[in-house]
């Protein structure tokens, strides 16, 4: 019975200023395929493997007058309290291509020896940050 409860994850929504333009520059800086954009431009997928990256105005007042109002980092020295984690088989390479479409370099790809994992950021045209990553590998436990 419990079984029947059990989620999936559906989607990630990121709040934006323009949904075409971010749907354009995460399939340009990051290589999605976009799987939907209507026709008002107020909602946007991108196609993600089993669950979708969606994209929907800041000022949607559908959730606005639900939840409150979407809050936004006031400089580069704060940021969202989440952040997207794009995997890559090669990092550098992705990392490269983000920042040559735009994406503002935050930290250069680099090991993380505590986790096993190759990481780079950078911060979206809205200001959000995206980890690109190598899949986690496992450490050595002493």
């Amino acid at each position: 019975m419990a079984s029947n409860l059990k989620p999936t994850f559906g989607y990630t929504i990121v709040y934006v200023k323009d949904v075409a333009k971010s749907i354009d520059f995460y399939a340009k800086a990051f290589g999605y395929n976009v799987r939907r954009l209507d026709e008002s431009h107020r909602w946007g997928e991108l196609e993600s493997g089993q669950t979708t990256i969606a994209f929907t105005p800041r000022q949607q007042h559908e959730t606005k007058d639900l939840t409150g109002t979407v809050q936004v980092p006031k400089s580069d020295r704060e940021r969202a309290p989440m952040e997207l984690c794009l995997i890559y088989s090669d990092v550098d390479a992705a990392f490269k291509r983000a920042v040559e479409n735009g994406a503002v370099p935050v930290s250069e790809p680099e090991d993380k020896q505590d986790w096993g994992q190759r990481v780079g950021y950078v911060r979206d045209i809205d200001g959000m940050t995206v980890r690109m990553g190598s899949h986690v590998h496992a450490t050595k436990q002493d």
